[in-house]
């Protein structure tokens, strides 16, 4: 295949984004230098997925203090662009944790407007390497539990595509077959909008791994059929106790997974972890436009006048978790205790 296509790309001076709402009839790139394109192409889920999004931030931030640059309110300009970018999805906690890294460094290591720009854009740089080689090495640590010949149900899409490259359950899924590993995944559709069939399709066809796509009513059929091996999933955030938010659906192929007998498994890295959140309650749902369910690429699909509600996510409890598998290792159960652990200790692997 060619070159596998990125979801950003940073050029010194411009961000390129793949507008993922294009695939996978088009391949079309965004390229901008100013942070409020950026701002409406996470909202408008041009780019999407937990780290990329938390990447694609950091770069935004980076353009709009190079907007603000010569301002006697420099710093005070760059957080007015950090609240900005925090309020377009408000589940997803690598956003917000990828602004407040930057903000961290600016106020460390700025003397003047020149060296702050200079220290926000290496940080976002770091950040975006950081992810990639991260996701490698979960997808090294989460291969293990991905057997030879296995049928793997996914949801969503947690490829390359929501992240810096590699992928997170998809990167786990690349890993196994690297490993020589026959693997046949069911690549769930993902209603409303498609990011199953789409995406997740689209990156493992390229990648020459036997999918098929299936609707999301079809999972609990195919469990009872005896089809499915394992589910894994990524997550857009997991709170102390191991409850996980993840695309809407989700939580209903835990419930289906646990009657069935089968393992469920979430790949995410460590910025995708909230430890300052008990539990999954205190979670914020994003709720999209219901467009997002009438219609699909502008053609209507239900009534006019029809009411909708349209969760993004729904949250697992961490009891229907069989085990969270990231950059430093597979984390099990008892969560609350491993999970700080893991936090604590960087070099810790399989707790």
């Amino acid at each position: 295949m060619s070159e596998e296509p990125r979801s950003l790309r940073w050029e010194g001076d411009a961000l390129v984004i793949l507008d993922q709402t294009r695939l996978p009839d088009e391949i079309i790139y965004i390229s901008t230098r100013d942070y409020r394109v950026v701002a409406a192409a996470i909202r408008d889920l041009k780019v999407r997925g937990a780290p990329a999004i938390g990447a694609a931030a950091a770069f935004a931030l980076v353009l709009g203090a190079r907007e603000a640059l010569g301002s006697p309110r420099f710093q005070e300009r760059v957080r007015g662009v950090a609240t900005e970018l925090v309020a377009t999805r408000p589940t997803a906690v690598n956003l917000a944790w990828a602004v407040e890294r930057l903000l961290t460094r600016l106020e460390r290591d700025a003397g003047d407007a020149a060296a702050g720009l200079a220290a926000l854009e290496a940080e976002a740089l770091a950040i975006f390497r950081e992810d990639e080689e991260g996701n490698r090495r979960l997808g090294f640590h989460g291969q293990v539990l991905v057997p030879d010949g296995a049928r793997v149900l996914t949801h969503c899409n947690a490829g390359a595509l929501a992240t810096a490259g590699y992928g997170t359950a998809i990167g786990v899924i690349r890993a196994a077959v690297e490993a020589g590993k026959k693997v046949t995944v069911y690549a769930g559709e993902t209603r409303p909008l498609l990011q199953g069939a789409r995406l997740t399709a689209w990156e493992l066809v390229q990648l020459g791994v036997e999918t098929f796509v299936v609707t999301d009513s079809m999972a609990g059929h195919l469990m009872a059929q005896g089809m499915v091996d394992l589910v894994l999933v990524g997550a857009d955030r997991i709170a102390a106790n191991g409850d996980v938010a993840n695309k809407i659906g989700t939580y209903a192929l835990a419930v289906l997974a646990a009657a069935h007998g089968l393992p469920f498994y979430v790949a995410a890295p460590v910025s995708t972890l909230d430890l300052a959140l008990a539990s999954g309650e205190g979670i914020p749902i994003e709720q999209r436009p219901a467009a997002e369910v009438t219609e699909f690429r502008g053609r209507r699909s239900a009534p006019a006048g029809v009411r909708v509600f349209n969760p993004a996510f729904d949250v697992t409890p961490a009891r229907l978790v069989t085990a969270l598998v990231t950059e430093r290792g597979v984390v099990y159960p008892p969560y609350d205790v491993n999970l700080a652990a893991l936090v604590k200790d960087g070099d810790r692997e399989d707790v």
